[in-house]
């Protein structure tokens, strides 16, 4: 059975200023995406599909190994 998929989310998440009017200040593509993500673990939060304390967690243990590893390398390249 073959469906067709529709692109319109895709192109949303692409292009997601052009399909509403923005009343406030412009924000930037990074600001943007942060806000969409936390309101996501919000959401999933809520619908006990995830715990944010966790997901938090594991995103500040993930950040500090993606620095360390970028702290040793800029000292390789130095050495």
């Amino acid at each position: 059975m073959s469906q067709k998929r529709h692109n319109s989310d895709a192109d949303d998440v692409e292009k997601p200023r052009t399909a509403r009017k923005i009343t406030g200040k412009d924000l930037k593509w990074d600001e943007e995406f942060r806000i969409q993500i936390s309101t996501l673990v919000e959401i999933l939060d809520e619908k006990g599909l995830i715990n944010k304390k966790e997901y938090q967690r594991n995103v500040s243990m993930r950040l500090h190994e993606i620095s360390k590893a970028l702290a040793f390398d800029e000292i390789d390249e130095e050495i």
